[in-house]
């Protein structure tokens, strides 16, 4: 018999992830189990998650939204469920959202989606779905080629059993877009948003343009780094991967020329630290250690410009090489 288990990652949001479990509790079509990952939070949320009768939970350090949709992921594959909803607790479902998308009409195998909508509105999409601004203007039940991990995906066993787990060491921002690309591209596996399947989440605030503070914002290490796993999922060439990195770097640095406002020399040279240790593959970096970075980068005048011309020319002579001797010796 087919098993669903809906799978939360949390951290430090207890009063989001109260709201979220609510709606797991109200589907339609309740799941057979919920599975909460604690990622470490330091608020309310253990003792309320020891307070719920109806619920697992797996209590870890903070490993990112990776680390917990791998520990999640691989839980319930171990534990034989067939079907394993994922999202964030930020975010949560409609009341036949559920049953909506376990209904959909795909491909015996295929990666389905919800349609992420703007909490606030209850209409706009929250990320770009095809040529559609809002939910109404919807037509059709699928949308081929498009979804938003881990926002309401779901995921079928043998999608695991052929592509894996997502990548822990990723952490943040990208883990959830090189799934989607190892999934979707290497291994040509359909997506689907399941229009009819609704995910309410809340609008994307951050935009790179905006100006960024240069001191807090750690979350642009993985986003710098992780692009370059992205790239190498979705591109089966690791030529191309590489190239396309160079040019995604080079983008990076014209938003900061153009856009940024404050720190921009600093904001230059910081691109050099994420993309080296992504070409090394040095995943030690937490957040904290990024954080203690930038503040003393922040305290002292550096030529950013240079560093990054000199990476880049490294990274053109050498591109298939370990960097990480070569990253201390930069001293970036």
């Amino acid at each position: 018999m087919e098993k669903t288990i809906a799978l939360v990652v949390t951290y430090n949001r207890c009063a989001l992830l109260s709201r979220c479990i609510t709606a797991l509790r109200n589907q339609t079509h309740q799941p057979d189990a919920i599975l909460v990952i604690n990622n470490g939070s330091t608020d309310n949320t253990e003792h309320w998650l020891q307070s719920q009768k109806d619920i697992f939970f797996i209590t870890q350090k903070n490993v990112g939204s990776g680390g917990g949709f791998n520990t999640g992921i691989q839980w319930a594959f171990k534990h034989n469920y067939t079907w394993m909803w994922c999202m964030d607790d930020d975010g949560y479902p409609k009341e036949d959202a559920l049953e909506n998308i376990l209904a959909a009409k795909t491909e015996p195998l295929s990666l389905r989606n919800c349609a992420v909508i703007n909490i606030a509105d209850k209409k706009s999409f929250v990320w770009k779905t095809g040529n559609y601004t809002t939910i109404d203007d919807v037509d059709t039940k699928l949308i081929k080629g498009i979804g938003h991990p881990f926002n309401g995906t779901l995921l079928h066993r043998n999608i695991v059993e052929r592509v894996g787990l997502p990548k822990a060491n990723l952490f943040v921002w990208g883990d959830e877009s090189e799934y989607y690309c190892r999934i979707t591209k290497t291994n040509n596996i359909p997506i689907y948003t399941v229009t009819d399947s609704i995910h309410y989440h809340p609008p994307a605030l951050f935009s790179f343009r905006a100006d960024w503070d240069f001191k807090n914002n750690w979350k642009m290490y993985y986003y710098v780094r992780n692009r370059f796993h992205i790239n190498q999922s979705k591109f089966n060439n690791k030529a191309i991967a590489f190239a396309n990195y160079c040019c995604f770097l080079v983008a990076v640095a014209g938003i900061i020329v153009l856009f940024q406002k404050t720190n921009k020399m600093e904001k230059l040279g910081f691109i050099a630290w994420p993309a080296l240790d992504a070409l090394s593959r040095n995943y030690e970096a937490t957040p904290q250690s990024v954080l203690s970075k930038l503040r003393v980068r922040s305290e002292r005048s550096t030529n950013g410009g240079f560093a990054l011309m000199r990476y880049l020319f490294l990274a053109s002579m050498f591109p298939f090489t370990p960097m990480r001797t070569r990253s201390r010796a930069m001293n970036v």
